[in-house]
């Protein structure tokens, strides 16, 4: 091929065709792994957005998501409910479960008091991992993120983490039970539960879940911190769910002198009286 080149191109034409030849290389698109191979290589796709609380590490498969759409869009995701939070948390602890890639971890590291933490749970890994990197670009030292579920009791179970589409379901990922059901079902996660996770020593004044269905087992799971703390909970519930109507929810949350105050976004928040 160079020789041919050499006999079409004449000699004093050589310098100036390979100035063409070496320009328009720059500008051809490079070869790329194709998206099973860049999977395979562990790499994480993500990108770095901003917004008036910090930076966040948003998962790329994720970018259609609402969540990552109002920070891609240097927007605050629920400023209402992060709003909250940060003023009715005291001097306590903030429970964060469903974590997404840290879209309220700057407020919150912000809005809670010195010496106080927020305990985080994410059980998606690729969410857990932008997570992480979210703290770190914050330099965030008053969080403590569990790459995990929550729920009644410490387990194996299955996470949904994809439509029928296959597309990242992103922050709705959800627990599916002890068995995968398909190819997108099949990410086995580790659950735990909040009473293991946070110490008795510890005041907790806020429980925020947003766990996808999975709201009951997370209560179960927090009831020791729940009597022992009375912490002001935030509901995010699916809406064909019936956990707020239910005899559980009356006689475990409730009969503790629990009631519904009002509604942040999506969420429902309850709060009792404290004990005398």
């Amino acid at each position: 091929m160079k020789k041919l080149i050499k006999k079409m191109i004449p000699k004093r034409m050589m310098p100036a065709a390979k100035r063409m030849y070496w320009k328009l290389l720059a500008k051809a698109p490079k070869a790329a792994f194709s998206q099973k191979q860049y999977d395979a290589s562990g790499a994480l796709k993500c990108i770095v957005s901003y917004n008036k609380y910090g930076g966040y590490c948003v998962p790329e498969s994720s970018r259609h998501r609402p969540a990552a759409r109002a920070v891609l869009s240097n927007e605050v995701w629920e400023p209402q409910t992060i709003d909250f939070i940060m003023e009715n948390c005291g001097n306590g602890d903030v429970v964060h479960a469903g974590a997404f890639f840290g879209d309220f971890f700057p407020a919150l590291s912000k809005g809670v008091a010195a010496g106080s933490r927020v305990w985080a749970f994410e059980p998606n890994p690729e969410n857990y991992r932008c997570a992480r990197i979210t703290l770190d670009i914050n330099d965030i030292k008053n969080i403590t993120l569990t790459n995990a579920g929550i729920g009644a009791k410490r387990e194996q179970l299955f996470l949904k983490t994809t439509d029928e589409h296959g597309r990242a379901l992103g922050g709705a990922s959800r627990i599916i039970g002890k068995e995968s059901n398909g190819a997108n079902d099949g990410n086995s996660v580790e659950i735990h539960t909040i009473d293991d996770t946070v110490g008795q020593d510890r005041n907790v004044s806020i429980i925020q879940l947003d766990v996808e269905g999975h709201e009951k087992e997370a209560l179960t799971g927090a009831l020791r911190t729940i009597q022992r703390c009375l912490p002001t909970i935030v509901l995010e519930v699916l809406p064909n769910s019936t956990l707020l109507s239910s005899e559980w929810f009356a006689e475990n949350i409730q009969k503790l002198g629990y009631r519904k105050i009002k509604d942040v976004h999506e969420n429902s928040v309850y709060s009792c009286a404290p004990r005398k």
